[in-house]
């Protein structure tokens, strides 16, 4: 059995603590490997890495640091079924939407393959006489980024690519349950090219966690993950004056107007709740049906998802299984739940014959209808493939449930209607909008996030908000007296 190890100075790191935790491929309930789980003197040990690498690297030409870059983005391109499978294995997400997920990643690093325009000043000469003024963005030294489960790759290449393009060294705490991508992605960079200690994975628990909190040699935090974890880390990580951007949970609500396309409304339904095995932040987890759509758009719905394929995500199916037995458990527990309140079980997951061993972590798809807002079904983040149909009356109470919801991470409206749509953008009280698109992921250009209880502190996650939060702003008021020269050079001018 394999033991699955920190990643230091350029290489493979196993630590001081005797402390491990099982990893366990969720299609078979078989425990696979067994991780590392850091200590206080582990946790020290990486993050000084990262510090004494940061001075070099900082001023490592943004010419050189763009090469590295790009040969990164070339190895991860030519490589990413290796990827895939090793997402696979551990998180248990079909080969297709485990290759989606590192090529939504792939799209941060060729974002950041941009870093010597995103990060360039601007100059004013002669602000005042022979003064001249310019700004620069700088680097803030080693950074940590903790990412979820549920997405071993892509989160971290929310963060990490960015980072280290601007001139930080990175420190990269993931998820227990699925480890072994992050020594990929380290291995990846190692044959990039990119000097030791810039990139290194510490593997632990809330020990580990804590020590990159309160360690004052990391300068910013990015953090993915449920609502109180996520407030707790911007809470402990601001308290010690760190830079943190912490992105929580979600309860995404669709909602379908009477003058939608309902073929395409029940599609998006059904691709949007169902996908990764509705362990996604940005999965609809609620439908919001619009006055008399709801039995057609639910009978609708029902028809797609019972046609969902559930079983090991390396055969031919459509929905893998949960990440862990518990967490199955507890979705399961939803349903039998929003059953005992009142809500109709359309379809109902909970005796699935899955394409898997007996052992794995199986929930099918899930359908509730006539679902009441005081249900621990609609209230609470299920993340699992739960899909709750909630019947109202008009658009007006559509947008208050939506805006008196705790969370604002996406949200999504069907409708021909661009009035309805203009009108649902600009007042709903969400960070991410879809019109007629069932999971509003921005793409990397743009910055990714929500409002409320989905996110805690000012910025979001990659385009230019990414760059802001992993640089500083510098200005310099310069006069000089004397113009300066240099030796004679007739080749061509080349960036070094």
């Amino acid at each position: 059995m394999q033991t699955i190890a920190h990643w230091l100075d350029g290489k493979p790191f196993a630590g001081t603590s005797p402390a491990t935790a099982p990893v366990t491929n969720p299609a078979t309930g078989v425990v696979t490997g067994q991780l590392a789980l850091a200590g206080v003197e582990d946790a020290r040990a990486v993050i000084a890495s990262a510090k004494t690498a940061f001075p070099e690297w900082r001023d490592t030409s943004l010419a050189r640091r763009t090469q590295i870059l790009f040969r990164f983005r070339e190895l991860l391109n030519e490589r990413k079924e290796e990827l895939a499978k090793l997402i696979t294995a551990e998180h248990g997400k079909v080969h297709s939407d485990a290759l989606g997920e590192v090529n939504r990643g792939l799209e941060v690093v060729e974002f950041a393959c941009g870093v010597p325009h995103l990060i360039k000043g601007g100059f004013t000469e002669n602000a005042s006489t022979k003064v001249d003024i310019f700004s620069i963005r700088q680097p803030l030294g080693p950074v940590a980024v903790i990412s979820p489960f549920n997405f071993p790759a892509m989160v971290p290449m929310w963060f990490f690519p960015i980072a280290i393009a601007a001139g930080n060294t990175v420190v990269l705490k993931p998820s227990e349950k699925d480890p072994s991508s992050s020594l990929w992605l380290a291995e990846l960079w190692h044959e990039a090219g990119l000097p030791a200690g810039v990139f290194n994975v510490l593997q632990g628990d809330k020990v580990a966690v804590d020590e990159l909190l309160d360690n004052p040699h990391i300068k910013a935090v990015s953090f993915v993950g449920s609502t109180p974890v996520a407030k707790y880390v911007y809470q402990r990580g601001t308290a010690g004056g760190k830079r943190v951007q912490a992105l929580g949970g979600a309860k995404n609500h669709m909602v379908v107007l009477p003058d939608a396309d309902l073929d395409l409304a029940a599609d998006a339904a059904v691709n949007a709740g169902f996908g990764s095995a509705g362990e996604r932040c940005m999965a609809i987890s609620v439908v919001l049906a619009v006055g008399a759509v709801g039995d057609e758009l639910v009978a609708k719905i029902a028809e797609r998802a019972k046609t969902i394929k559930t079983g090991d995500g390396t055969r031919d199916t459509d929905m893998g299984p949960l990440v862990t037995r518990e967490h199955r458990d507890r979705v399961a527990s939803y349903i039998d739940a929003g059953e005992s309140a009142g809500a109709s079980v359309v379809l109902d997951g909970r005796g699935v014959e899955a394409d898997g061993a007996a052992d794995g972590f199986w929930l099918g798809p899930t359908i509730l209808d006539h679902v009441g807002t005081e249900m621990s079904v609609y209230t609470d983040e299920i993340f699992g493939p739960v899909l709750s149909v909630v019947r109202v009356d008009g658009y007006d109470e559509a947008l208050a449930l939506v805006n008196d919801n705790p969370y604002g991470n996406g949200t999504a409206i069907f409708t021909n209607d661009g009035g309805a749509a203009r009108r649902f953008h600009n007042e709903v009280e969400v960070g991410m909008v879809g019109i007629n698109v069932p999971i509003p992921v921005p793409m990397a250009y743009y910055s990714f996030g929500g409002w409320k209880n989905s996110l805690f502190g000012d910025s979001h996650a990659h385009g230019i908000e990414g760059v802001h939060f992993f640089t500083r702003g510098k200005a310099v008021t310069t006069r000089w007296l004397d113009p300066s020269h240099g030796g004679l050079e007739l080749g061509f001018p080349q960036n070094k």
